[in-house]
């Protein structure tokens, strides 16, 4: 992944429909998806075709910045199973994270959107 784009941390709380279809898309088309090694045991971190639809763009995949939130509890309690799916690619055992951290960002110069999870 690139690692030189910048940073703004817009950290809020969020409970977006966006980000959920973006995930149930990941679970459900894997061949479509890049997944990558990040240097931390809790986190997952993958690329998808900016080629697929995505809701509000503009606001969840920032050209060439990372946009940095927080899933709501009650979303990570609604979406347990979902996020389990993915908290499988970490280095951990025991699902038995309390908050989930969403990093985004529109790579134009590579055709992809990032997504990165972080479960605390």
């Amino acid at each position: 992944m690139d690692t030189n784009l910048t940073k703004d941390w817009f950290v809020v709380a969020i409970n977006s429909d966006s980000i959920y279809n973006v995930l149930f898309y990941i679970v459900h088309h894997p061949a479509e998806i890049t997944f990558t090694t990040p240097e931390y045991t809790n986190v997952v971190r993958m690329a998808i075709p900016d080629r697929i639809k995505v809701a509000n763009p503009e606001i969840y995949f920032p050209n060439d910045k990372l946009l940095v939130n927080r899933f709501e509890d009650e979303f990570v309690a609604k979406n347990g199973g979902l996020l389990d799916f993915f908290f499988d690619y970490t280095e951990k055992k025991v699902p038995n994270y309390h908050e989930v951290w969403v990093s985004t960002a529109h790579l134009p110069s590579k055709n992809r959107y990032f997504l990165e999870l972080s479960f605390e």
